[in-house]
């Protein structure tokens, strides 16, 4: 690399180190009074090589826990210990949050995830345990040396994911590093070195030996990043997502009978891609919206059926696809109220199809508003992200008929409260009225009038009692 390359890299570097100056050149002073080295490292030079240095930054040091511990109190505001088996201890200084972690060497079992934690001596040894090379750069504080044994700068130059050793050795020590370079690949829009390609397609099935938690939340920064179709692209082609996601990959050979797509795998794609538009719009990536983009058709492979006339058609598929869409999730430890959210809005995605028919009543709106609950706006932007098609009469149509829809939510909503559909009469006013005690009888009126008010909407209490005497009359 030539000097002047590398000049020109320590002035980006620097230019952007001296946003967070004079903390981090104070904390370098720190460790070099204590005649102990410190360096900015890993994504944190990354991300300021790139100019989007953020508040989180990661050190690295030959100091060990204990004496990092003591250099950083009396300097930082709050010190915290939860990384101390992995060498690191974390600091909160002036709004930034600073992680300073020991040179590792660590070794794997072959096995697990698990590390057995050795600290290293140099700081090429760790460089050379990072994940990625553009990971594997770092700059000394407070000197502000620049050091870059493995290309990181040429591969952050060529916008290329690539590791410091050969990828299978790489891989083979933690294989959750190939879910971790499709995620990279989709947040800074990278692309994949061939060599590390063809090792993340050979040992894609070693992706087994990684707990379902970790998957979990390396595949979330991949949904939530700025392009996540290319990671999801990634794991299908390299056989990554038949370990922890095969739905995805079985979506590629069905047929989309509403959208006229080639297969049910592009509009998906071509789905979580619009809600991520909508998503980004409103305030920042959703991670229920694009959970229930990615898993809103899944049910279509065990619905499909072939008619007489050749017609494909996915009956039920958007129930069948809920159960499935529950299970997957639950499977990767996703937290209930994630399952319980992209669980109802896959089972209703279809629910407004044939509203522009004019089919519907103020009846079926309340109870799309209502069966929707909470996630009434995702749904809404569900809804419109699974408009995918090319005919742009089409396109327009529905859009212009789910405009028309909400227009009406939001009428009805002047009217009466969506958000609380209640029937009219309380329980204590249906045993008074019917003279009976709590028990299922009480449960079954309340539905019933839950039902009528659904169906006809506020009722006044004297309409109301004389339902609830009918109702009785005839089920008592």
């Amino acid at each position: 690399m030539s000097s002047s390359r590398l000049n020109q890299a320590q002035r980006s570097a620097v230019a952007e180190l001296l946003r967070v100056s004079p903390i981090a050149d104070e904390l370098g002073r720190r460790f070099a009074a204590a005649e102990h080295e410190l360096h900015l490292v890993g994504g944190s030079v990354r991300d300021a090589l790139l100019g989007r240095l953020g508040d989180d930054l990661d050190f690295c040091t030959d100091a060990h826990p204990d004496q990092t511990l003591a250099l950083l109190k009396g300097w930082a505001e709050a010190t915290w210990e939860t990384g101390r088996e992995f060498g690191t201890i974390g600091a909160q200084k002036h709004g930034l949050r600073l992680e300073v972690t020991t040179y590792r060497a660590e070794a794997y079992d072959g096995v697990s995830r698990n590390p057995s934690v050795r600290y290293g001596t140099s700081l090429e040894d760790d460089l050379l345990r990072r994940d990625f090379t553009v990971n594997a750069m770092a700059v000394s504080l407070p000197e502000h040396r620049f050091t870059d044994p493995f290309g990181g700068l040429d591969d952050l130059a060529a916008r290329r994911i690539g590791t410091p050793g050969k990828p299978s050795l790489s891989f083979g020590d933690d294989p959750l590093r190939m879910l971790r370079a499709a995620r990279f690949a989709a947040q800074l829009r990278f692309a994949i070195d061939p060599a590390v390609r063809q090792a993340m397609t050979q040992m894609s099935g070693d992706l087994s030996r990684i707990t379902a938690e970790r998957i979990r939340d390396e595949f979330s920064k991949l949904l939530l990043a700025e392009d996540p179709l290319t990671g999801l692209r990634l794991l299908v082609d390299t056989g990554l997502a038949d370990i922890f996601l095969p739905e995805l990959a079985g979506l590629r050979l069905e047929i989309d009978e509403h959208a006229q797509h080639k297969d049910v795998y592009e509009h998906t794609l071509k789905v979580v891609s619009n809600a991520a538009g909508f998503d980004t719009a409103d305030g920042g990536p959703d991670l229920v919206l694009r959970l229930a983009a990615l898993l809103h058709d899944i049910g279509k492979p065990a619905t499909k059926a072939v008619g007489a006339d050749g017609g494909v058609s996915f009956h039920h598929h958007e129930l069948v696809g809920a159960r499935m869409a529950k299970a997957r999730l639950k499977a990767l430890k996703y937290p209930n109220d994630i399952v319980k959210a992209v669980t109802k809005l896959v089972s209703l995605h279809l629910r407004f199809y044939g509203y522009g028919r004019g089919e519907w009543t103020d009846s079926a709106v309340r109870r799309y508003v209502t069966d929707a609950e909470e996630q009434l706006a995702r749904l809404h932007k569900l809804t419109r992200s699974d408009c995918t098609t090319r005919n742009r009469r089409k396109a327009l149509q529905l859009a212009s008929d789910y405009d028309a829809l909400e227009a009406r939510i939001d009428r009805i909503r002047e009217e009466e409260d969506l958000a609380r559909v209640r029937p009219d009469l309380d329980g204590n006013a249906i045993m008074e009225l019917l003279g009976v005690p709590p028990g299922p009888i009480v449960g079954k009126a309340w539905q019933y009038l839950k039902e009528l008010r659904l169906e006809r909407g506020p009722l006044s209490p004297e309409q109301a009692q004389e339902e609830l005497r009918r109702w009785a009359d005839e089920n008592l």
